[in-house]
């Protein structure tokens, strides 16, 4: 049903905006907050009848005003009182002025999914995002994550541990496990496990992904499967280098040949990239932290002379042309 009446309402120099929309009876914006007070607009009683011309008059309260108290439908969802107001502060908070929409159909499809409201409340805490995502929209989204091979219980597992997967598009997820299997080679069931357990894959730039899958496949010698199993996707391009390039020049890592062979006992991937720095150092590299630190600035160094020799190669180029002309 959509809502053809748009309104504007000034209240002490503050704006309030209605456009068209697709009427949910849940849909509540948030105009800000003070003082412990919520000044809010909600679409609620206006999407009761479309036909109807409906005008919201807010009650002035310390500069603020209230015309619907958005709590009753946060308590019907199955909030506690006390676990509404934090949601709504959380919505508020960085917000003060500003007008804040909050799409509660979207919270009541993390409700179908069988969450209790307590870790819808963390979920949003973590991800305020959410709460500004419709209904419709979120509803989608889950669906393709279905589609993609998270069943239910691993759905579940991956909101709360990654709510940003939900702010994404379908077609965002779907390039990036396209990209997975096109480019990198992924099987269908192994982009599912990356969803699955590496969701913050899914916002990862294109280039660096595709890079640090090449430099565990060709400098590291990891296939595929070895990749998922030490949790590639979990660390960064920089300390995935810093690693192995330390194993590497104190000989305790060498790169297999073209039979997957190599002259000593490479420590298992696993060892290398998925444990924290203090397991690898002390059980891996068998080396100090201090050692470590002096030679993240030696690489660091390394590059930046690296780079400084490119740009005098291509300014001499730029001169030589400029010569020949």
């Amino acid at each position: 049903m959509l809502l053809r009446n748009c309104m504007q309402q000034r209240v002490f120099g503050l704006v309030w905006r209605t456009t068209p929309v697709h009427c949910c009876r849940h849909n509540v914006v948030i105009a800000g907050m003070h003082n412990g007070s919520w000044s809010i607009v909600s679409l609620r009683g206006m999407c009761s009848n479309p036909m109807q011309h409906h005008s919201v008059h807010p009650q002035q309260s310390s500069g603020w005003s209230l015309s619907e108290d958005p709590l009753p439908s946060l308590l019907h969802l199955g909030f506690t009182e006390g676990q509404a107001r934090q949601l709504l502060y959380e919505q508020c908070k960085g917000h003060h002025g500003h007008k804040v929409t909050m799409h509660l159909c979207g919270v009541s499809t993390l409700i179908s999914l069988g969450m209790r409201p307590s870790n819808i409340l963390k979920i949003l805490q973590k991800c305020p995002d959410l709460c500004r995502v419709k209904g419709v929209q979120m509803q989608q989204r889950v669906d393709n994550l279905r589609k993609l091979g998270l069943v239910e219980g691993s759905l579940q597992r991956v909101i709360s541990y990654y709510p940003k997967l939900l702010t994404l598009t379908p077609k965002k997820v779907n390039v990036v496990c396209r990209f997975l299997q096109e480019k990198c080679l992924f099987t269908t069931q192994q982009v599912t496990e990356i969803l699955r357990n590496f969701p913050a894959t899914m916002v990862e730039d294109f280039e660096q992904l595709e890079y640090k899958f090449q430099y565990a496949y060709f400098r590291m010698g990891l296939r595929q499967a070895e990749m998922l199993q030490s949790g590639l996707f979990r660390v960064s391009l920089v300390d995935l280098h810093y690693r192995h390039s330390f194993l590497e020049r104190r000989g305790q890592y060498q790169t297999p040949d073209k039979k997957g062979q190599t002259r000593i006992v490479n420590p298992r991937p696993k060892d290398v990239i998925g444990g924290s720095e203090y397991a690898f150092l002390s059980q891996v590299a068998k080396a100090t932290q201090e050692e470590f630190r002096v030679f993240q600035k030696l690489i660091l160094r390394e590059q930046e002379e690296e780079e400084q020799q490119e740009e005098e190669l291509s300014g001499d180029e730029e001169v030589e042309e400029s010569g020949d002309g």
